[in-house]
């Protein structure tokens, strides 16, 4: 019987840590979108939060997107060969490109850099006790940090989005056109006519905006949640990264069962 308790409790306790977590960003949630009418009167502080979230994340998504593009169009190149049909290679990288890898490896790559940041920097402000000064001050956390930064999360992850399929697209395109001689008219009349842009485009921008909601929420409920020590911060960044990536995965199962 204790051995059978005991099991009961390793198992139930992950779950009801997980409901629970799951409980904190709801009302976490409800708090940030009490807070948005604070934020919206003050843009300077979104601004200043999208140029950290989505500015300073320009490099490494359009690298990453070009290099992605790259290996598509090469994988792509060798899988089409076999079936003798390399003409619809344009459409096999962008539908891959818009529909999956962009939205989903743009909202991961976004987590590991802006989402670990935004964690850090509020567990650090909560660490050296700014948060609680800004609440004896009078002025709401929520209202001038969390909202902010969860609105200027929400605007940059599309934005990056359309910028990684770019950069995908064109990495295909200096593959399969500049290093393998395929037609460049094929190239691209194939991937026009194979993109329809309800299915394809806007599905995969409403993809990245839920993305964009789910990870902002993940990155400010963490750094609220983080213990006020170096080593609290470190676990902070390290379950935002973590959490953003499984919740991703999940969700874009979901929205790909919706929407295809």
């Amino acid at each position: 019987m204790k051995q059978i308790s005991t099991l009961i409790r390793y198992i139930g306790h992950p779950v009801s840590s997980f409901i629970f977590m799951l409980g904190e960003c709801a009302r976490l949630l409800i708090y940030i979108l009490g807070g948005l009418g604070y934020a919206l009167k003050r843009p300077q502080l979104i601004i200043k939060e999208i140029f950290f979230s989505g500015v300073l994340s320009l490099l490494i998504i359009a690298v990453s997107g070009w290099f992605v593009g790259m290996v598509l169009g090469l994988q792509g190149y060798n899988t089409l060969q076999r079936f003798g049909s390399v003409s619809v290679l344009g459409s096999l990288v962008a539908l891959s490109l818009l529909r999956e890898l962009g939205p989903v490896l743009c909202a991961i790559l976004f987590a590991s850099r802006a989402g670990s940041g935004m964690t850090a920097e509020i567990g650090l402000m909560k660490a050296t006790e700014q948060l609680d000064a800004m609440s004896v001050m009078a002025v709401d956390p929520i209202k001038r940090v969390i909202a902010p930064k969860f609105i200027g999360g929400i605007i940059s992850v599309p934005l990056l989005t359309a910028l990684f399929d770019c950069c995908g697209i064109w990495g295909g395109h200096f593959v399969g056109v500049t290093l393998l001689r395929l037609d460049k008219g094929t190239f691209w009349s194939q991937m026009q006519s194979s993109i329809n842009f309800h299915d394809d485009v806007v599905n995969g921008l409403i993809k990245s905006l839920v993305f964009g909601v789910v990870v902002s929420l993940i990155s400010v409920y963490q750094g609220l949640q983080s213990k006020a020590t170096a080593e609290g911060v470190s676990s902070a960044t390290t379950r935002t990264v973590v959490h953003s990536a499984l919740a991703i995965l999940a969700i874009d199962f979901i929205l790909t069962a919706f929407m295809f």
